[in-house]
């Protein structure tokens, strides 16, 4: 039997469902019968119009797609411009305060707290802009991952005119958006492993093969890597190389073949990694050699050793993100700014947008470390951006804990996070840093944090992985984390392991403190935290890290737990609300 929300795709799902987003919109929210909102919000999210969690009723998000993480010049001010009209919430956010956009770990933005009734305006500026929202989630293919410098710095194989292809013909087509569930493409053209492509559902990175006696320049093609569920994969080989005029069809055939043969029954096994499972490498393989047009190769040598993209390696082997001052290949700069766990006021991003119009070109490229670059700066301009006020805050050069730092969006808006992310990871960056030392030769502690195991904040990967859960304290429930270390994308990419679980929240940054502080007293020359993690071994991580409060560290909402209807407001909230954010009542 098929999944209820197969039936709801099935009935309607796509691009057709639009014209049902407009048409609710000029009614009005009370105009979605109650008995069939799970439905309609399951449709919705195609179009990237996600309802927030309980207690917030009649508030959206909405999720831009912008492929590899290019946004044109001007896109980023309308998107700005937008989130100041519109993305006004009911509360402060006592670390954020109001009026945000947030950028993701897809290299695209989230807005928050919007009206139902707006989206069709909403939609309206940012389309005027080439700005979008189709296909950003529900059961599709999500933004496409790809080096964020892409067409601008060195790569091996050029790749940014293959991922506007596979935007327009595979992403945009309409025949293929009902997928079992979500599904994440990457093309990586660079060595620095910058898309990740060992965690998405297939992804494509560098590598070549002397055929013939020449060397030829291609891709080698990994599926089924994926982080959630507690259930993590690495992308495994297809032992298949392609060349460049034929990597498209390559994507398109697996992203067909999951389509038509994915499983539709169990949403909790029905992921491209379980597919993947299920069929194994070789069947895959020659599936798609049915449908391509071309004859299959095996897999040429590739260049994951040279992989520095969050590998855990020494800076001195390469860029690990691309937060700082980087020359592009046309003798341009580009400057990555940091913005700790990805959260930029709405007027902040516009101001940098006029800085991107002053200095460079107007374009930005976004990482999938929640972090903005400004391209095309020239040579004799960098100093002066570097002197602007903006940079000051989210500096190219920040501390480590900063530089390191992702979430995801947490209690705030989300239902399936079991804890409070974004201001909570803030209290501890800063606390970290004002109560611990580093040497001087460590620039980056990489502390990545989930709401819940679906793991949007990419836990899993980091040196350092926190985890949402409840735990009980004394006689209360709180929030609380599982911790794990050791995690990173590389050569040979590795997940955390558990050290310690349910951690009450107000304890965990003691708990990293110990870890941190032994980690610096301990390693030797020039070890990173990954390799000290690997050399020190399992059972002395766990004696080493111990939980306890500290002094200066108060959490923002330890009790929370999602009782409230936003984990900084205590009673009743406003919600539902009208397009004019007034209650509407029950009688109305």
């Amino acid at each position: 039997m098929v999944h209820k929300k197969e039936e709801y795709k099935a009935e309607l799902y796509g691009d057709a469902v639009r014209e049902k987003i407009e048409e609710f919109a000029e009614r009005g929210w009370e105009s979605i019968p109650e008995e069939e909102r799970d439905e309609w919000f399951t449709r919705f999210k195609f179009w990237g119009v996600f309802h927030h969690r309980g207690g917030q009723e009649s508030y959206f998000m909405m999720r831009l797609t912008n492929c590899g993480g290019v946004l044109e010049p001007e896109q980023l001010r309308a998107i700005g411009e937008v989130a100041a009209e519109y993305a006004t919430g009911p509360a402060e956010n006592p670390e954020f305060g109001n009026v945000w956009i947030d950028f993701t770990t897809r290299q695209s933005i989230q807005l928050h707290w919007l009206k139902l009734e707006d989206i069709p305006e909403i939609w309206e500026k940012l389309e005027a802009v080439g700005v979008s929202s189709r296909s950003a989630g529900g059961d599709t293919m999500r933004n496409i991952s790809g080096c964020p410098v892409a067409g601008k710095a060195e790569e091996y194989v050029e790749s940014r005119e293959l991922l506007d292809e596979i935007q327009e013909g595979i992403r945009g087509d309409d025949s293929l958006s009902n997928m079992p569930r979500k599904f994440n493409i990457s093309v990586t053209g660079c060595r620095q492993g910058c898309a990740q492509d060992s965690i998405n559902d297939i992804g494509l990175e560098p590598a070549h093969k002397f055929i013939d006696g020449e060397e030829v320049k291609g891709y080698n093609v990994r599926v089924g890597g994926g982080l959630g569920g507690r259930e993590p994969r690495r992308a495994r080989s297809l032992d298949m190389f392609v060349r460049p005029d034929d990597a498209y069809e390559t994507v398109r055939s697996f992203v067909e073949l999951y389509h038509e043969e994915g499983n539709r029954q169990n949403r909790s096994k029905n992921r491209a990694r379980f597919f993947v499972d299920e069929w194994g490498t070789d069947e895959i393989r020659e599936a798609m050699d049915d449908r391509v047009d071309f004859d299959l190769e095996r897999a040429g040598t590739h260049f994951r050793g040279e992989y520095t993209y969050n590998a855990g390696k020494p800076t001195e082997r390469g860029a690990h993100d691309h937060v700082g001052v980087y020359q592009q290949a046309d003798g341009n700069y580009y400057v990555g700014l940091s913005v700790a766990v990805g959260r930029m006021a709405a007027d902040e991003a516009i101001e940098l947008a006029d800085l991107a119009d002053e200095y460079g070109s107007g374009e930005i490229r976004l990482s999938r470390r929640q972090n903005p670059l400004i391209m095309d700066v020239p040579e004799q301009a960098v100093h002066e951006l570097l002197e602007e006020s903006l940079l000051a805050k989210h500096k190219p050069e920040p501390n480590p804990y900063e530089r390191g730092a992702m979430a995801c969006t947490g209690t705030e808006f989300c239902s399936l996070a079991l804890t409070e992310t974004k201001a909570r990871m803030a209290h501890m960056l800063r606390w970290l840093r004002d109560n611990t030392e580093l040497p001087d030769d460590v620039d980056r502690i990489k502390i990545h944090f989930s709401g819940c195991t679906a793991d949007c904040g990419q836990a899993m990967t980091a040196d350092i992985g926190l985890q949402g859960m409840r735990a009980r304290k004394g006689d209360d429930m709180v929030e609380a984390m599982d911790v794990g270390v050791g995690g990173g994308i590389g050569e040979e990419p590795t997940f955390i392991e558990w050290v310690r679980q349910r951690v009450p929240a107000d304890e965990v940054p003691g708990m990293l403190a110990s870890l941190i502080e032994a980690f610096a007293a301990l390693r030797e020359d020039d070890q990173t935290f990954r390799e000290w993690v690997d050399a020190t071994g399992h059972e002395t991580i766990v004696e080493l890290a111990e939980p306890e409060e500290v002094e200066g560290y108060e959490d923002p909402c330890l009790y929370d737990g999602k009782q409230n209807w936003y984990p900084f407001e205590e009673g009743d909230g406003p919600a539902p609300t009208n397009v004019d954010d007034e209650p509407i009542s029950a009688d109305d």
